[in-house]
């Protein structure tokens, strides 16, 4: 009987999804090698070899619920990478150089956080370089913004736009320069963007992962610190200014008044991107009339967002739509996509009655069902 429960212990263990990092550091006999946790209160301790005359190395953890990220250190240097459903990371480099030239197999994720982090490298150098040019105090910071804002232009359109819901774009967030972030969730309006667009796709995907939570709160809090006031500032009691979470998109409907979805607050809402001069919009609407006419007398709103360039037409197709109807003149490149994580149109989501992401709509979704969950 004792046996049989030690058995049955040792299998649970052993069928417990975990991943490996495994591979092999040249030159580096007789050197620590220590594999690292890359958390948000810092890094963690996990485990630790003593490299042979091979160099080989192999470690094994619990692999996590959502990506995590993690390094392998050896003295002072180090290799950044992610895991999220990979089974085995493989990692090959030399002594010398093995911060910048080795190679990582496992993910196109680690390949574009090492590319991140050669592309860091090279403006750190150029910084470098900057500060030991001689030149008067105002051309060299004039220089370094350039540069700043350079790099910042080639990370977001190469990394963080491109895939918001990657582990390399939350990496590209992160990165530091001088030991301060480049990009500046809580002062720089284009920046919180890019934080935005991976908050939004990560929540999405791991609602209740802790790296979620925590990049929405730093969105929030740059969306406060940012925020144009409207009157003067009155300083309000505590408890009453309250957190959303959703990003709001603050829009002009037809009749010229600007609409916020999260005034909808109490309200289950349906998100939806479209363009009315599309051939499928008439039926789209067709469709949605007849879902907001079962359900807007139980709670249910459309906040539905044209992308449309022609304006005139947009008014018209819109104007007897029972629902909020507002228009973004940048179409296409409206902010919105990328906050929100949308890559083709039309693109729908559902928001609960406390101003929370739901559920993304996608074909195989029932969203009569959803959205009377919700109700």
């Amino acid at each position: 009987m004792v046996a049989a429960v030690l058995a049955a212990g040792l299998a649970s263990c052993v069928s417990e999804p975990a991943f490996k990092v495994e591979g092999q550091v040249a030159d580096a006999a007789d050197k620590m090698l220590y594999f690292e946790q890359t958390g948000l209160e810092g890094i963690v301790a996990l485990d630790s070899v003593r490299l042979g005359t091979g160099g080989t190395f192999k470690f094994t953890q619990p692999r996590p619920e959502a990506p995590d990220f993690y390094r392998l250190r050896m003295e002072g240097k180090v290799i950044n990478f992610a895991v999220d459903s990979t089974e085995t990371v493989t990692v090959r480099a030399d002594y010398g150089h093995f911060a910048t030239d080795y190679q990582i197999e496992g993910s196109d994720n680690n390949a574009k956080i090492k590319e991140l982090v050669l592309l860091q490298a090279d403006l750190q150098n150029r910084v470098n370089q900057l500060g030991t040019a001689g030149l008067p105090a105002g051309v060299a910071h004039d220089s370094l913004m350039h540069l700043i804002d350079r790099y910042k232009d080639a990370v977001k359109r190469n990394y963080i736009f491109v895939g918001p819901n990657k582990s390399y774009a939350y990496f590209a967030l992160f990165q530091q320069l001088n030991g301060y972030m480049i990009f500046d969730p809580l002062s720089n309006k284009d920046d919180i963007k890019c934080f935005a667009a991976v908050a939004t796709s990560l929540n999405n995907l791991y609602p209740h992962a802790d790296r979620s939570r925590n990049l929405y709160n730093m969105v929030i809090k740059g969306m406060k610190n940012t925020r144009t006031p409207q009157v003067k500032e009155v300083e309000l009691p505590a408890g009453v200014v309250r957190e959303a979470s959703i990003i709001d998109i603050p829009l002009m409907d037809v009749h010229g008044v600007t609409r916020h979805l999260t005034d909808l607050k109490g309200k289950v809402v349906l998100i939806d991107f479209t363009v009315y001069q599309h051939a499928a919009s008439a039926a789209r609407n067709l469709a949605l009339r007849e879902l907001y006419g079962k359900y807007a007398g139980q709670g249910l709103e459309i906040y539905q967002i044209a992308l449309d360039a022609d304006e005139h037409f947009w008014k018209t197709a819109s104007d007897n739509l029972p629902w909020i109807c507002v228009r973004d003149p940048q179409g296409p490149y409206s902010p919105y996509l990328n906050i929100y994580g949308v890559t083709e149109l039309p693109a729908a989501f559902v928001v609960n009655r406390n101003n929370e992401l739901a559920v993304r709509v996608g074909e195989k979704t029932a969203l009569e069902e959803e959205i009377k969950k919700l109700l």
